[in-house]
């Protein structure tokens, strides 16, 4: 059996919903190929009924097909109820022998003897069972548990879905829309600079329940039956496994299929058949999706559980796209192919879905220009202004935007003459660019050699690396397959990605920061994402050593991934010796516990650590003892060195991070790491902005880490520095706390007499 080949398979699970008419039909097809792939006679699929307390046979292969849906189990009864009580697998040669084991008449199961069955777990317990039989001249081996283990944690997320549309049952309505908005005509706004590049396209407001509300309000003139209801149907299961397509070539770290939940909602006889029936009856088909929509968002959106909740998002955008293939133009939805999206907040996971949908552009009406939606649009090519101003929020469908991502600027419905300026710029973004020019080593102009490093995101970004100078990735921000997805990641689809990342820079130092969950990148789906000053709360190492189930399923596929490259273990947001102690401790356990499995791994990782909090800055004497690098992120030391929130736009003047304690602090940790003779690094925004980098070489900084787009731009700055000058313009800035005075040596900003604060401006 090629079991990679079947794992790669089962992770895509693109083949799933090809063909699958309903969700029964599409478990029918889960069930067979495992079976196949297994070599077993039998695949059973339970999936636990919270309302009953019963595990209820949904899928069958192998056995007489009136066994599905009849087979109930409470948790501990049967070998299936064992496996979710415990949530361990059982292997048995002979399962008709074992304890637990109970017989079902009628079955056919007589003759299938061998029993291997796993735990499927979800976002926080388990969901179902996975379970296979064998005659009993062919029993499953040791080996096949592995194996199983790994199918039930890739079929986890579909069986979660599957499992909370076959629950949900009545609603209420919903709210009512806001009144029609003023048009603007020739307004210029001043933004921040999130994401380069230059964008002009008509506006689509931000989907979600904005758009929804908008479009239940609404009555339809023209009359819909039920041959138009099958068309838009279909029309919309083809459109989202289409922009599945996209994700999965453009995305490979999306492999989580974030169109999960649409298509299988799709599939659900409950939804589709509410809105039939209600058809059948007289009604409009349009009113008949809405209503079915109302019902499915107030279930989800009344839940306790915040994975539920985060659902009814799912479900307003389904709806929206139905009605649009439903009633055409009647339904009055602007596309979001070609067009510029102008939003309140987006999510990692919604700026995903607009990228495979061929966004042009974005607003963002909050937020800040370091906050990870930022990064991300960065990575996606997506020109990016966030823009607080509130005559943005009076944008309409159709507007006319142009965006200026390098400088920040908005300009909605422009004449002619501001058009005819960006024109060419304009153009050049929609044609292709040849790679900007470098040399194969960075030095700076006296000869003192830099390694110059990528920041990752994405694995797409290896492409800008493959063809530019680069001496590593510094930084793997390990949290955006967490974030981007509707769960978190098993160690299996961790290590797909991570292997990935492995194989695209061969040979060179490739450093994983754990996950940095938290702030501004807390995933939707998690309970705290909603909680007040979340970069003070439970966030980074925090997290990770406050749920140690999860960080070691990451720990364990990092370092099966990294198993033959020169591989570098990163914490983020260390504050004291015991806490690196503890992580560093969990990595050598998965280490031991991999060599006991005999599985492949790295044995040797370079261990460090993030420096980004004033703690760590006043005890890096006792951590150069232990850790074996330092990573100086200059985004949260700025942060948390002057309690600015990052993110929010009535501080950022406040955002500093020329701030002599905040200089003084780079200059400290630089000076502890070049006595013990560890390297440092920079990974922040302040390494690729030209007025810092000779600031930070004077320190003695030779490890720099930046996004793709600026290795060559700062190649080009550092070749003009020369050591010895940087080294003078510290020794002076040392001796001054003037932040006007270090605004113009560093930025070569004049004296400003009526403001002492001196913001950074725009960067690279």
């Amino acid at each position: 059996m090629d079991h990679l080949k079947f794992l790669f398979d089962i992770g895509q699970l693109d083949w799933v919903f090809k063909g699958s008419s309903t969700i029964e039909n599409l478990l029918s097809k889960i069930v067979d190929m495992v079976a196949e792939y297994m070599r077993s006679d039998v695949c059973s699929i339970y999936i636990y009924d919270e309302a009953k307390g019963e595990l209820v046979l949904r899928a069958n292969t192998g056995l007489r097909p009136p066994a599905v849906g009849k087979i109930r189990l409470k948790p501990g009864e049967g070998i299936a109820g064992r496996v979710f009580k415990n949530n361990e697998p059982v292997l048995a040669a002979d399962g008709f022998a074992h304890p637990d084991f109970r017989y079902f008449k009628g079955s056919g199961e007589g003759q299938f003897r061998a029993f291997l069955a796993a735990p499927i777990v979800g976002v926080a317990e388990p969901v179902g069972v996975i379970m296979l039989q064998r005659k009993e001249n062919n029993p499953f081996e040791a080996q096949d548990i592995q194996t199983l283990r790994i199918v039930a944690s890739q079929l986890a997320s579909v069986l979660e879905n599957v499992k909370i549309i076959m629950s949900l049952q009545h609603a209420t309505r919903g709210e009512m829309p806001k009144a029609p908005k003023e048009r603007l005509a020739s307004v210029f706004l001043k933004g921040k600079p999130s994401a380069g590049g230059y964008a002009f396209a008509k506006a689509t407001l931000a989907l979600g329940a904005e758009r929804f509300n908008e479009i239940a309000a609404r009555s339809f003139g023209g009359k819909y039956g039920l041959a138009e209801l099958a068309s838009a149907l279909e029309k919309t299961e083809n459109e989202l496994e289409s922009l599945q397509k996209v994700v999965e070539t453009k995305l490979s770290d999306a492999a989580a299929m974030i169109f999960t939940a649409h298509l299988l909602i799709l599939k659900d006889r409950s939804f589709v058949g509410t809105m039939t029936q209600a058809v059948e009856k007289g009604k409009n088909a349009p009113e008949a999706v809405i209503a079915a929509g109302r019902k499915y968002i107030t279930l989800f959106s009344a839940s306790t559980d915040p994975y539920m909740r985060e659902k009814a998002h799912d479900i307003e955008d389904l709806v929206t796209r139905i009605i649009r293939n439903l009633a055409g133009v009647e339904a009055g939805l602007p596309p979001v192919r070609d067009r510029i999206a102008v939003a309140g907040t987006l999510y990692p996971s919604e700026l995903l879905k607009l990228s495979s949908e061929g966004v042009r552009g974005i607003v963002l009406l909050s937020g800040g220009v370091t906050s990870h939606v930022s990064i991300l649009a960065r990575s996606l090519e997506i020109p990016m202004v966030i823009v607080s101003d509130p005559v943005a929020s009076r944008i309409s469908d159709g507007d006319q935007l142009l965006i200026d991502g390098e400088l920040g600027n908005l300009y909605i419905n422009p004449g002619k003459d501001i058009v005819a300026q960006f024109q060419d710029r304009i153009e050049g973004e929609a044609g292709s660019k040849a790679p900007p020019a470098m040399v194969s080593v960075t030095k700076t102009r006296d000869g003192a050699r830099v390694l110059l490093m990528a920041n990752v995101n994405l694995l797409k970004d290896l492409d800008q690396i493959r063809a530019l100078t680069c001496d590593g990735i510094g930084l793997y921000r390990s949290e955006f397959p967490f974030i981007i997805r509707k769960s978190f990641p098993t160690e299996e689809e961790q290590y797909f990605v991570y292997r990935k990342l492995v194989e695209g820079a061969p040979g060179k130092d490739i450093t994983f920061r754990t996950l940095d969950i938290g702030g501004d990148k807390m995933p939707a789906y998690w309970e705290s994402a909603s909680k007040e000053n979340p970069f003070l709360g439970l966030r980074s190492i925090r997290f990770s050593l406050r749920h140690p189930d999860i960080f070691v399923q990451q720990i364990r596929a990092i370092l099966r991934a990294g198993v033959d490259s020169r591989l570098k273990i990163m914490f983020p947001m260390i504050f004291s010796l015991e806490e690196f102690s503890q992580a560093r401790s969990m990595v050598l356990e998965c280490q031991a516990a991999l060599k006991a499995e005999g599985m492949p791994h790295h044995e040797r990782p370079q261990i460090g650590m993030m420096v980004e909090i004033p703690a760590a800055v006043e005890i890096i004497g006792e951590f150069v003892k232990v850790a074996d690098f330092f990573s100086i992120g200059t985004n949260d030391l700025t942060q948390y060195m002057l309690a600015v929130d990052r993110t929010n736009e009535e501080v950022a003047d406040y955002y500093i991070p020329h701030h002599p304690a905040v200089l003084r602090a780079i200059k400290r940790v630089a000076d502890a790491g070049r006595a013990a003779e560890k390297d440092v690094s920079v990974c922040g925004d302040m390494a690729n902005h030209p007025g810092y980098l000779k600031y930070l070489i004077g320190c003695g900084i030779r490890t720099l880490s930046v996004n793709p787009a600026y290795l060559a731009p700062v190649q080009n700055i550092l070749g003009a520095i020369d050591t010895a000058e940087a080294e003078a313009l510290v020794a002076r800035l040392m001796e001054t706390g003037d932040l006007a005075e270090i605004a113009e040596t560093l930025l070569g900003r004049e004296r400003d007499p009526a403001h002492s604060r001196s913001a950074p401006g725009k960067t690279l």
